[in-house]
C-alpha cells in the first residue's frame, strides 16, 4: 500500500553524476503516492553530464516522475544552477508537468515560498567556472566516499560522510550554511510568507526562525547524494523524510503506466543544453 501524501519536496539528485543515490530515490518514490510533487532543482546535473554515463537507475527516476505525473500528481520542476540551462525555457508546462524558477503555493491558508536557492551563492553569480571546478571535485570526493564506506561495511564498521566531516571542521563553510539559512528567512518574513524552502546547499533542516518583523519556518530538502532526505508535508504538519530510516522493502518498477523513455534521445537531448 502506497503511503498518501499531499506534498513532496525534494532537490538536488544530480542525475547523471556518480554520486547520485538513484536506486534509492526511485524505491522512495515508489512508496509513496503525492497530491504535489516539487523537484526543487538540481535534478538532472547538465553541469557535470557525461555522455558516458546515464544508467538505467537514473533514468527510471525520471520515467517514475513521468508515471506520477500521468497519474494525476502535480509536478513543479524548479529550476537550480546546475540545470540552470532549463531557465530559457521556464515557465512552460508540459500536461501535469511544470518547469519553473519559484513557487509560491498556499497551504491551508499558509503562504510558502519555494526557490532553489543558488541565487543566494555569490561564487555562482560572480565566478561560475569556480563554481564548477568545485562541484566536479565534490563529485570525486563521493566517488572515492562511496568506495571507503564499501569498505567499512565489510569490515562491519558503520559508513563515514567525508564531505560532512569537511564541513563540519572548516568555520566558513558552517558561516555561510548559517547565512544563507538566515538570508532566506528573513526574506520571507519581510515578505510576508509562512515558510521559505530551499535546496541548494545539501543540508536537510526544519527550523523556526524569528525578528523583530516576524517569524518563518524555514526548511530545506537536503539531497540525494549523501543524506538521502525529502520534505513532506501532510494534515498540515512537515516533516524531514530520512530514507535510511525508512526500511522501505525494495519495490519492482512500476509499469503499470508504460511510459517508454528512450536514453540515447535523452542523452542527445541533455547534451544540447550544455
Amino acid at each position: 500500500m502506497k503511503r498518501k501524501v499531499e506534498l513532496v519536496i525534494l532537490s538536488d539528485v544530480h542525475l547523471g553524476t556518480y554520486g547520485a543515490h538513484a536506486k534509492e530515490l526511485v524505491n522512495y518514490l515508489q512508496s509513496i503516492k503525492p497530491k504535489t510533487l516539487v523537484l526543487n532543482g538540481d535534478i538532472i546535473d547538465i553541469w557535470q553530464f557525461r555522455k558516458r554515463y546515464f544508467p538505467k537507475s537514473h533514468l527510471q527516476v525520471i520515467k517514475k516522475i513521468i508515471s506520477l505525473a500521468a497519474k494525476g500528481t502535480k509536478v513543479y520542476y524548479i529550476t537550480g544552477n546546475h540545470d540552470e540551462k532549463l531557465r530559457k525555457f521556464s515557465p512552460v508546462e508540459l500536461g501535469n508537468i511544470s518547469v519553473i524558477d519559484k513557487l509560491v503555493l498556499n497551504l491551508d491558508g499558509k503562504k510558502a515560498w519555494i526557490f532553489h536557492g543558488d541565487v543566494f551563492d555569490a561564487s555562482i553569480q560572480h565566478t561560475k567556472w569556480i563554481a564548477k571546478l568545485g562541484g566536479w571535485g565534490y563529485d570525486f570526493l563521493i566517488v572515492l566516499n562511496s568506495f571507503i564506506n564499501w569498505c567499512l561495511v565489510s569490515l562491519g564498521r558503520p559508513k563515514y560522510s567525508l564531505s560532512k566531516k569537511i564541513k563540519n571542521s572548516v568555520k566558513k563553510a558552517i558561516s555561510f550554511i548559517t547565512d544563507f539559512e538566515e538570508t532566506a528567512a528573513e526574506l520571507a518574513i519581510e515578505n510576508k510568507f509562512d515558510y521559505v524552502i530551499c535546496g541548494h546547499i545539501h543540508q536537510p533542516q526544519m527550523r523556526k526562525v524569528e525578528n523583530a518583523n516576524g517569524s518563518c519556518l524555514y526548511l530545506n530538502s537536503g539531497d540525494w547524494i549523501e543524506n538521502l532526505t525529502a520534505l513532506e508535508y501532510h494534515k498540515k504538519t512537515w516533516s524531514l523524510m530520512e530514507y535510511e530510516k525508512q526500511n522501505l522493502p525494495i519495490s519492482k518498477d512500476d509499469e503499470s503506466v508504460n511510459t517508454e523513455i528512450d536514453p540515447i534521445a535523452l542523452m542527445a537531448s541533455i547534451k544540447m543544453f550544455s
